[in-house]
């Protein structure tokens, strides 16, 4: 394909929201069976050519409260969980089926706010998902509307994805909708309102003229998708809201189908790098000799045998820094054990954690990924 008119050409890993408005018909609440077909298509298509893809799909309260024949109109809280509980399955089913029928193994992944916010579910969260990645399975992540509650929920699954996408380092984060993309009003309303095939940067101006939704099925809305698009932007992933109705949605935009790009600032690596800089608090520091900090200014991970000395009090996945036997700060990273851990594997060779731990760890302290230099490289 064309690379200029596929925004996707140069993606390595691709998240793709799907609302419940696209899954399920309205009339009849019934799963658009033909239409997730040819979504799938588009994912095997993208698997092809050794991108990683990961879908963010709402619809099971949609299709479980037509399983369950719950009343038209607003539910209950309670009645919205039975209708996740009974609609979940009806979902992770037929995505399981039909991603099959193209080679694809599926996985079902359900999340709270609390997986993407607190620091060890959040790294939990990220290894399974690496994981399936690694080993080709597509997953299938929603938000866990079953034990979710509104003081404890994302609110859409928009910012789902977002949120999905940041911590997953994405490259592309393809919010499929109802409308083709950011218009300068809403076209529902306004006959002449125009379309902005791009967006460098999201102003009030560009909060402000972002609409809701007028599906009737889902929570989102134009408002969701831009808020959306400033969490995974400033996470380096350009985001494209483009329509999704129509059969292939993915095909269509990497045919230079209509759509809004909001461009990142900066690619994921480096997104990362900055926050684990500047805005995560250290809870520790590390020690290391002369050979470790060259190892790290060549661009190497630190390793345990690098280590001399340990301070403070940390649990895996903290920030911590790192420090040369002068006392003077190299870098900062995020740990892959907690203290009790680090302290018994300082100084050994990777080669010996297993037997020291008793169990099979990272064989690095700290990998490259994870660690931001805080001194300029000579």
């Amino acid at each position: 394909m064309d690379a200029v008119a596929d925004p996707l050409a140069q993606a390595k890993l691709i998240v793709v929201k799907v609302g419940s408005a696209l899954l399920v018909d309205r009339d009849s609440g019934e799963l658009r069976r033909d239409w997730l077909k040819s979504l799938c298509a588009d994912v095997a298509a993208l698997r092809r050519e050794g991108k990683g893809v990961l879908l963010v799909s709402s619809g099971a309260i949609a299709l479980g409260r037509r399983a369950l024949k719950l009343k038209v109109g607003a539910l209950r809280l309670e009645e919205s969980q039975a209708a996740a509980a009974a609609g979940q399955v009806r979902l992770a089913e037929a995505y399981a089926d039909i991603l099959a029928g193209e080679g694809i193994v599926a996985a079902q992944v359900l999340l709270t706010l609390g997986d993407t916010e607190e620091r060890r579910r959040y790294l939990n969260a990220r290894a399974t998902l690496k994981t399936l990645l690694a080993l080709g399975s597509v997953a299938v992540i929603n938000e866990n509307d079953t034990v979710a509650t509104a003081e404890i929920r994302y609110g859409d699954n928009d910012r789902l994805g977002a949120r999905v996408a940041s911590m997953m380092e994405a490259d592309r984060l393809v919010l499929l909708s109802d409308v083709d993309g950011l218009y300068s009003a809403d076209p529902s309303k306004v006959h002449n309102a125009q379309h902005i095939p791009e967006v460098a940067q999201i102003t009030p101006l560009i909060e402000s003229i972002a609409g809701e939704s007028v599906s009737g099925l889902g929570r989102g809305g134009m408002a969701s998708k831009v808020a959306a698009a400033k969490i995974a932007t400033a996470a380096g992933c350009d985001v494209i809201v483009a329509l999704g109705k129509p059969n292939a949605p993915i095909a269509a935009i990497r045919k230079g189908g209509r759509c809004t790009r909001f461009i990142a600032s900066g690619t994921p690596a480096q997104a990362r790098k900055r926050w684990i800089a500047g805005v995560l608090k250290p809870q520790g520091a590390l020690i290391i000799d002369a050979g470790a900090a060259r190892a790290l200014l060549d661009g190497k991970s630190l390793l345990p045998a690098g280590i001399r000395q340990i301070d403070g009090r940390f649990e895996r996945g903290d920030a911590v820094l790192v420090k040369d036997q002068q006392n003077r700060e190299i870098a900062r990273g995020l740990v892959a054990y907690g203290v009790e851990d680090a302290e018994r594997i300082a100084g050994k060779r990777t080669a010996d954690i297993e037997a020291i731990l008793g169990y099979r760890g990272r064989d690095e302290m700290i990998h490259r990924d994870d660690l931001a230099l805080t001194v300029a490289v000579p």
